[in-house]
């Protein structure tokens, strides 16, 4: 068993502290916001299913890995893999799985703060009353402003980042553990709260049907490696957060029976999110495969539309910003973990990596309106519409198609065209880039090396010490981690690059 060492971190006070905060890691925007509409665009039901077998295929065995590293070293992600790649002489490589984690955990951190601040202006738009009685219009243009305006997002993305800091600066006990004391019985709350009103809708019966009836017809390829994809998002895999707060897991609790409870209320806070949203969505007769707009234009209207909506619509979207703050507070702590460990005092370490995110986030604040034109990887094709003699059918003739490393958009599409020609241009913005590079190569890569490294690269003896399970339980879990997960793995990093 791993020696019963503090770690110059120290531990969380119980279990139960650590299936609070490892929860509050996992549940984020990524439940409240994302699930939901990638549940409607790719079916409803039949999508829940699968993606509830990529937890249980993919997402826990790797995060049971990850919890036992954390545990086993004792320190930041990146000391931890460093020391035990020499310890399992293992090649190079893994060494640099803590430093990958840490850069994708940076990353996403830098934008995820930008769409955090928009949940707080929401806050506000929604005590306020502007979306009473609202339609499409006012709710796009509410939006659309609110994208438009670089000085409100950094002022929100500033405020957000100040909020992340403050508790990772006063440690694990009297900043991470009292966080999450706090945040998370109080997430649950509002999410039951929300759960009885959206009960009480006349579109309830249709959103549990949506949710959990299952049309396989409506289930492509692609559907697979979203829910794939969004089962390690979800679970805070691959960038180093759940192997951090490993490290400050009491030694006697049971691995297993922990990292199973934090995959359940995981999922359960997203599908209870789905439960809320759908038929509040329904009730109104809106569309649930609505996007990413879903939160931020449909269900704004919605709320407008209820008696007392103001108030429901300010609770929600309080409970999002909760579900983004713990999350971000996990993804800041492996770099700071690691600058604490250089010798940096905890207080400064918390501001640099602070302030670099937020440097790098003004970035992804940019992209939604000064830089939005200013796109990577600009793929612009020229073609003309063709019909077929026989059938009448009309179909696209490509004329021309050219590359772009960069351009800029609005030039391009300033170029006259021939008549009866027609322009398509497809380009990634400075915070498209960010999440393409840490959604599908850092995370997929970092989850497949901690894959690998656990399941063939450790001796038995080591991770069966450090996991204390049942033998039958410890090989399944070798079994899944060492063959199904990296092999859901690879089908999410080669149909990503796709």
């Amino acid at each position: 068993m791993t020696d019963i060492k503090r770690g110059m971190h120290g531990t969380w006070g119980s279990r139960w502290t650590f299936i609070l905060a490892a929860t509050g890691s996992a549940v984020g925007l990524g439940n409240i916001w994302k699930f939901p509409y990638i549940t409607g665009e790719n079916g409803g039901g039949a999508f829940v299913l699968v993606y509830l077998l990529c937890i249980l295929v993919a997402g826990i065995p790797v995060m049971i890995a990850e919890v036992l590293l954390g545990r086993r070293g004792r320190m930041s992600p990146i000391h931890t893999m460093q020391a035990e790649a020499r310890r399992q002489n293992a090649p190079r490589f893994f060494s640099g799985i803590g430093w990958m984690g840490a850069v994708s955990g940076f990353f996403i951190l830098s934008f995820y703060s930008v769409i955090a601040g928009w949940t707080l202006a929401y806050i506000g738009e929604m005590a306020s009353g502007t979306f009473n009685g609202a339609d499409a219009t006012v709710a796009g243009e509410t939006f659309g402003n609110l994208l438009g305006s670089p000085w409100v997002l950094l002022g929100l993305h500033t405020i957000f980042m100040i909020m992340t800091g403050f508790v990772i600066a006063r440690g694990v006990k009297h900043g991470l553990e009292d966080g999450v004391r706090l945040m998370m019985p109080l997430l649950f709350v509002m999410l039951i709260l929300l759960l009885g009103y959206a009960i009480t809708t006349p579109g309830f019966g249709q959103g549990w049907n949506f949710m959990f009836s299952f049309d396989f017809s409506k289930l492509t390829t692609e559907s697979i490696v979203v829910a794939l994809g969004h089962s390690f998002f979800t679970l805070s895999l691959g960038m180093g957060a759940i192997m951090a707060y490993g490290a400050y897991m009491p030694s006697e609790a049971s691995l297993t029976k922990t990292i199973f409870t934090v995959a359940f209320l995981d999922t359960l806070v997203a599908l209870v999110a789905g439960l809320i949203i759908f038929p509040i969505v329904f009730s109104h007769g809106m569309e649930p495969a609505a996007g990413p707009g879903l939160m931020f234009q449909t269900l704004p209207i919605a709320f407008g539309a209820l008696p007392g909506g103001a108030w429901i619509g300010t609770a929600f979207f309080v409970l999002v910003a909760i579900a983004a703050w713990s999350s971000a507070i996990s993804i800041a702590e492996p770099a700071v973990a690691w600058a604490v460990e250089k010798g940096i005092k905890r207080g400064t370490a918390t501001i640099m990596v602070c302030v670099l995110a937020w440097v790098l986030g003004v970035g992804t604040v940019l992209s939604f309106n000064e830089w939005g034109d200013k796109q990577f990887f600009v793929t612009e094709t020229i073609s003309e519409s063709v019909t077929d003699p026989v059938s009448g059918e009309v179909s696209a003739k490509t004329l021309s198609s050219s590359f772009h490393l960069y351009a800029n958009t609005t030039d391009l599409k300033a170029v006259p065209l021939a008549e009866g020609t027609e322009r398509a241009i497809s380009g990634k913005t400075f915070f498209d880039i960010l999440d393409f590079l840490t959604a599908n190569i850092l995370l997929p890569l970092g989850g497949l090396a901690i894959a690998v490294f656990v399941g063939w690269l450790m001796r038995r003896e080591d991770s069966a010490n450090e996991l204390q399970a049942d033998e039958t339980v410890y090989n399944v879990w070798r079994f899944m981690l060492r063959f199904l997960s990296p092999l859901a793995i690879l089908f999410i990093f080669i149909n990503g690059l796709l």
